[in-house]
């Protein structure tokens, strides 16, 4: 029975009774000065009392030191050395008598104490147990370990601070950066958490984190750490199918086939040949693509793999690719046959002698083609089939197919001059595709873009000149992904289609730059479904993607699906297309933004890098206006192929502005230009 003025607990805190009226007890926490109204069963019984608050102001007197805490252990643990010596349970009154001599209020509350501190003693008021020999030691060596932990933390904390003071100057030692694995967890969006910045009294986000990092010198510029905030891996993947098992191909090696890239590319999956004219000035277009599908089975553990990743990431200081690079000499076009593109050699066959050399099995779509003289009708898709096929592969840079297209007034029997020709006509289709879609109000979109390379210890940036050939490649490619959609419309055979509705193009268009600008950003976004659907962009009435199944799983999906029709299994259906691609899809944009993001962190750095050498003192840039709201420009620098905002004093769309770079933020990935 609880009285007034006795000493009890309340949510395991000590209180005092002031109180008792209609079953309801008052009590005074303490500590806190307030009054509360509880039931007696919310309460237990520290001590009857009286008590009054000197007594409890009188209880600090009362508690021994932890030599006499630990002797009082001792007498009730016993000497054992067993880990669970047979010790007696006891209560706080048993304990307080045993301790100190007497059961007080005073001495109740140092037995809470006790208990609270669980060093000697476990349980609750009424089971109290004391620890054994083993128990005591472990958690002594604990609570040292903690408070050793302490110390050093303090003592980082304080290097820390005078580290950050003075820009570095004063360095971490190399000890301090396990106290910093927490700012860079944060830094990579590992977790949302950070207890050092806390501490540092910083915001704990990872803009902040990283330049934390920055500041205190554990981070270089040469971290980028946008993947991983995408939660994307830097690493390729690791699950390598088995090599392609033999089976009938079609013998294509005599056929010439030209994989055409950029020469920093070393992952070739599409090449293109051509037959034709004939009498009737029919074509044949050949697309050969790389084919893994011939053994990534459907849910083999490589094909789930490609579809977590969705796409191969690429980035400028190295790619994470979708398929172990295992894979890449079963299946990459040429691969290990070297690519021509020495920019001295005009004939663009030297290296590409070596190329023929080596054999690539393919899956090849073979596409015929009519001419007709009506507006709109110059290139028409007749037929199409799908082949598995083993082909010879020359690989040519884009520069150099330049160079044999180029050299049309070439004739004989010299392979130049048979290359020439073959490219020369694949060209003029191309051009008559491409006047095909604009007839069906395809948009065509032409920004500058540059090619990013990280060395480790080096960014170089490099404008992408617009190769003819370029051309020639997107157009041949386009014509294989619309052949593909009505192959499978027509086959009936469940298809990742990808689809774009119409977007909102502006009244007055402008030239330029500005009006490509102006065109992207009237773009909607495109739309995977297993239906075919109109492509607007494109000027399609169906397309799907089916040429880069080394980089993309959508790709791969279909090859799967193409395969499974071609050796009469059944095809997975719809839902299955639709579910297998969708996630893949969301993959796939999440390596999209990082690679936006990367090429922002390269490009800051090479800039930071110039403004720390003070290079960009007089180094000016060339801008391009795209769009000008008051005295705010949205400007592209061509040779960065990038896009900044900038306050200048007049212009107008496509006029040319020079350029200076005032700061860079690195982890914002930004740079500050002003006009000169």
């Amino acid at each position: 029975m609880i009285a007034e003025k006795a000493l009890v607990l309340y949510k395991s805190r000590p209180a005092l009774v002031s109180g008792i009226e209609s079953g309801k007890i008052t009590i005074s926490p303490l500590g806190e000065g307030a009054v509360v109204k509880v039931r007696e069963k919310d309460v237990e019984l520290l001590h009857p009392g009286p008590c009054n608050q000197a007594d409890i102001a009188a209880a600090a007197d009362s508690e021994k030191s932890v030599l006499d805490i630990r002797s009082g252990w001792e007498l009730i643990a016993g000497d054992t050395e067993l880990p669970e010596p047979a010790t007696p349970v006891l209560t706080v009154r048993e304990l307080a008598e045993l301790l100190y001599e007497g059961y007080t209020p005073q001495s109740a509350l140092a037995v809470w104490k006790l208990l609270e501190d669980n060093l000697f003693f476990t349980g609750d008021i009424h089971h109290i147990k004391a620890r054994s020999k083993t128990e005591l030691e472990a958690e002594e060596k604990k609570r040292k370990e903690k408070q050793d932990e302490a110390s050093e933390r303090s003592a980082f904390l304080e290097r820390l601070k005078k580290t950050i003071s003075s820009k570095g100057e004063i360095p971490l030692a190399e000890t301090d950066h396990r106290f910093l694995q927490d700012v860079e967890a944060l830094a990579r969006g590992r977790t949302d958490k950070s207890r050092t910045l806390k501490e540092m009294g910083k915001s704990e986000t990872p803009i902040e984190a990283h330049r934390f990092l920055l500041a205190c010198g554990a981070w270089s510029v040469w971290e980028n750490p946008h993947p991983s905030r995408f939660g994307l891996s830097l690493h390729s993947a690791k699950t390598a199918p088995p090599p392609p098992s033999d089976e009938d191909r079609l013998d294509l090696c005599g056929l010439p086939a030209f994989a055409i890239d950029n020469a920093f590319s070393d992952d070739p999956d599409d090449a293109v040949s051509l037959e034709g004219p004939d009498s009737e000035g029919r074509y044949t277009l050949w697309v050969h693509v790389a084919d893994p599908a011939a053994s990534v089975l459907s849910d083999s553990p490589a094909d789930i793999e490609a579809r977590n990743r969705g796409a191969t990431l690429y980035l400028p200081e190295g790619s994470a690719r979708m398929l172990a690079p295992e894979t890449l000499p079963y299946f990459a076009l040429g691969y290990g046959a070297g690519m021509d593109c020495d920019t001295d050699n005009g004939s663009g066959t030297d290296n590409g002698s070596r190329a023929n050399d080596k054999l690539s099995p393919a899956l090849s779509f073979k596409i015929s083609l009519e001419t007709g003289p009506l507006p709109g009708k110059e290139l028409s898709i007749t037929e199409t089939q799908i082949i598995p096929s083993i082909i010879k592969v020359t690989r040519l840079s884009y520069q150099n197919a330049d160079k044999l297209l180029n050299a049309e007034s070439q004739s004989g029997n010299d392979p130049a001059a048979r290359h020439s020709e073959i490219l020369s006509r694949l060209y003029s289709l191309a051009e008559q595709n491409m006047e095909r879609r604009l007839e069906g109000g395809a948009v065509l979109i032409e920004l500058p873009e540059a090619h990013i390379h990280v060395t480790e210890n080096s960014v170089s940036i490099e404008p992408l000149i617009q190769y003819r050939s370029m051309n020639l490649v997107r157009e041949c490619m386009l014509l294989a992904g619309e052949a593909a959609a009505r192959w499978a419309v027509r086959n009936r055979v469940p298809f990742p289609f990808i689809s774009q509705e119409a977007g909102d193009l502006p009244r007055v268009r402008l030239s330029g730059f500005a009006g490509a600008w102006q065109l992207r950003r009237s773009m909607r976004p495109r739309s995977l479904s297993a239906k075919p659907g109109v492509h607007w962009g494109l000027g399609l009435d169906m397309y799907t993607q089916v040429t880069s199944p080394l980089r993309r799983y959508t790709d791969l999906l279909a090859h799967q699906q193409i395969r499974a029709f071609l050796s009469g299994k059944t095809p997975l259906s719809e839902d299955e297309v639709l579910l297998r691609a969708s996630a893949a899809e969301a993959a796939a944009a999440l390596a999209s933004k990082a690679e936006r993001a990367s090429r922002s962190h390269w490009i800051a750095a090479y800039l930071a890098d110039k403004v720390r050498t003070k290079e960009t003192a007089g180094l000016q840039f060339e801008g391009i206006v795209l769009d000008c709201q008051g005295n705010k420009a949205t400007v592209i620098i061509p040779g960065f192929g990038l896009e900044t905002q900038v306050a200048i004093k007049n212009g107008e769309p496509n006029a040319k502005i020079t350029l200076t770079c005032l700061s860079v933020k690195i982890p914002e990935a930004e740079a500050i230009f002003a006009e000169v």
